[in-house]
């Protein structure tokens, strides 16, 4: 039988402080939403002055990666390329870039979605998160 590894609450709390502690450090104000490997929401914060639709934006971010086990910009990817057919605005809205599938010894554990600044800049502050959360794991 298989050991099967996952998010526990402290976990999620850490992955949630450390992407905060960035956003902070950057004067950044996102929405983070962290799941587990079905996409369920184990933890969330929406800071001061974020648009309050990051909201549900960081939580379809989260759950497109952890369904998909992949970050959310390969998805925008494939949209800008022309590649996917018809969409809804919910479905579209978890494809943008700025969610993180978080993997541990080759498994899906969860994943984080981070909304509120430029694309590019949310999946910086997720894979932030992230590395620290490996860091400490060894």
């Amino acid at each position: 039988m298989k050991t099967k590894h996952y998010l526990t609450l402290a976990d999620a709390e850490f992955l949630l402080e450390q992407s905060h502690q960035f956003a902070i450090e950057n004067s950044f104000n996102v929405s983070i939403a962290i799941v587990d490997e079905s996409g369920s929401l184990l933890a969330m914060k929406r800071m001061d002055g974020a648009s309050p639709m990051t909201a549900n934006l960081c939580l379809e971010k989260a759950r497109c990666s952890a369904v998909s086990r992949r970050p959310s910009k390969a998805f925008e990817d494939i949209i800008k390329n022309g590649q996917m057919g018809f969409l809804t605005m919910q479905t579209f809205s978890g494809m943008l870039e700025g969610g993180e599938p978080i993997l541990f010894e080759g498994q899906l554990v969860g994943a984080i979605g981070v909304s509120g600044v430029k694309s590019f800049q949310d999946a910086e502050i997720a894979q932030f998160a992230i590395d620290k959360f490996l860091a400490q794991q060894v």
